[in-house]
């Protein structure tokens, strides 16, 4: 998408974020930029750890300290009305994901309220039964339901959103890599002849890192034997550390990294083995760096990567070991996929891209805002 930013929505807009450290932080971090660039004002509401990690502040946005855990707890009822507190002066709200949505369903803002799907309902038993709950109840409320990919506009709409459309997300800018490819490998002692294959995301069941050590363990008997780095952290961490052991991989937890394309500079091939995914941004990294890349076909990842990588069906280990060791028993296929991926990655929305079509949202339900005006009444939500 090449479209030019227009001049901007004139009013201001409320961000409501939970509790985030990684995709939807930067989302709305990447927000926050852009429309105060684009002559918005914005306030962003969140926990106050959001405003230490991603600095809404130095975009240019106010930030109310708004403590939303990431999982439902008696506590909502303070962030419901630290929110309404941080709501003076607003056009619209718009919230990013559906702990957001829900605290700001419940604070029945006087204004329209946008909520964008980020992630899918996973969980089983009583939490994914209370999440589904919360999900409806934030579809019924919000005048427009944004999904972060096609699925997730479609599960909005299932729950119950009158206007469930696709909600552009910007693929974040990439770090310039700070080390040379020799220099990243040596770092894990990878010979000139052996792959190295990186995979990261936090240590979570949904991201399958054990589909991927379980066919790291299959390498072994490949010559020269990859060496597999998986960086991040999270609660899978000693699950992950004892199945390595026990399976004698040859893969090493990195925990978390802030030089990703670093990693990418030295790296032979990416993996993405989750279970689900809308925008995967470590996908993004590896096909804008040109680094081959496996995934699995769930959510939003084909229309994300396109013909652009090498997809395997999800919670399939037998797949995912034949197409490592095919790419890796293949330099021409790796050659196209490294071509293949930064042409992939042009095609996607920009920050302006993403700036342009969110102001054209607010200025359809908010089309009299002005800045310095009272707070105009929402149409019609329940």
């Amino acid at each position: 998408m090449n479209t030019m930013p227009n001049p901007g929505w004139p009013g201001r807009v409320a961000l409501v974020l939970a509790s985030a450290t990684g995709g939807v932080g930067q989302h709305v971090a990447s927000l926050a930029r852009g429309l105060v660039g684009a002559g918005t004002q914005v306030t962003v509401c969140g926990p106050a750890a959001t405003q230490e990690q991603f600095d809404f502040t130095g975009a240019g946005a106010d930030f109310a300290a708004v403590e939303i855990p990431a999982n439902p707890t008696p506590a909502d009822v303070a962030a419901v009305a630290a929110l309404r507190r941080g709501l003076g002066g607003v056009h619209l709200v718009h919230a990013h994901g559906l702990r957001a949505g829900l605290v700001a369903s419940l604070a029945r803002p006087p204004v329209p309220l946008v909520v964008t799907w980020h992630n899918a309902i996973l969980a089983g038993g009583l939490r994914g039964r209370i999440s589904r709950l919360a999900e409806r109840i934030v579809a019924r409320r919000c005048d427009v339901a944004l999904g972060a990919s096609a699925d997730l506009v479609a599960r909005a709409a299932a729950a119950g959103a009158r206007d469930a459309r696709p909600g552009p997300v910007a693929a974040p800018e990439s770090a310039a890599p700070r080390r040379s490819r020799a220099a990243v490998r040596a770092e894990f002692a990878v010979a000139p002849d052996q792959p190295l294959i990186v995979s990261v995301g936090r240590l979570h069941p949904q991201k399958r890192h054990d589909l991927l050590v379980a066919a790291a363990a299959r390498w072994r008997d490949l010559s020269p034997r990859p060496v597999v780095v998986i960086a991040g952290s999270g609660p899978s961490y000693l699950q992950l550390a004892a199945q390595i052991s026990a399976v004698r991989a040859p893969v090493s937890l990195l925990g978390h990294r802030t030089d990703v394309s670093d990693l990418l500079t030295g790296a032979d091939l990416a993996v993405v083995a989750s279970d689900w995914e809308a925008r995967q941004l470590f996908a993004q990294e590896a096909l804008r760096a040109g680094v081959p890349l496996v995934a699995t076909a769930v959510g939003g990842v084909p229309d994300l990567v396109g013909d652009a990588a090498v997809l395997v069906p999800a919670g399939d280990a037998d797949a995912l070991d034949q197409a490592v060791r095919q790419l890796l028993a293949d330099p021409a296929r790796r050659a196209e996929l490294a071509r293949g991926g930064p042409a992939r990655a042009a095609t996607w929305p920009t920050e302006a891209d993403v700036v342009a079509e969110l102001g054209r949202i607010y200025a359809e339900l908010a089309p009299a805002a002005r800045p310095g005006e009272s707070s105009q009444p929402s149409r019609g939500r329940a």
